[in-house]
């Protein structure tokens, strides 16, 4: 690696307001605001709206598609154009 050309990484605490849930982490992000970590050391917090602890994609709250009727519903709509006694020549 070339010197003096990468970001400082640093132990960093990312705090998630929504889920009450924090993280501790390295990150070449800074803030001026610090927060006591449960190892007694002060690092600094980052505050984020979303994360792991709270977004639908990892809580399982996310929206359940109907994936059962979606050929279905095609077919109805649109027609298959083709049944088996129109094919031609199967015998």
């Amino acid at each position: 690696m070339k010197s003096r050309i990468h970001p400082v990484s640093r132990p960093v605490v990312f705090r998630d307001r929504a889920a009450d849930v924090a993280f501790l982490t390295r990150s070449t992000a800074d803030s001026g605001e610090r927060v006591a970590w449960e190892d007694g050391n002060t690092y600094p917090v980052i505050d984020v709206e979303t994360s792991s602890a709270s977004h639908p994609f990892y809580t399982g709250g996310g929206q359940v598609l109907d994936t059962a009727g979606r050929v279905e519903r095609f077919r109805r709509r649109y027609g298959t154009g083709e049944t088996p006694a129109s094919r031609p020549d199967e015998r």
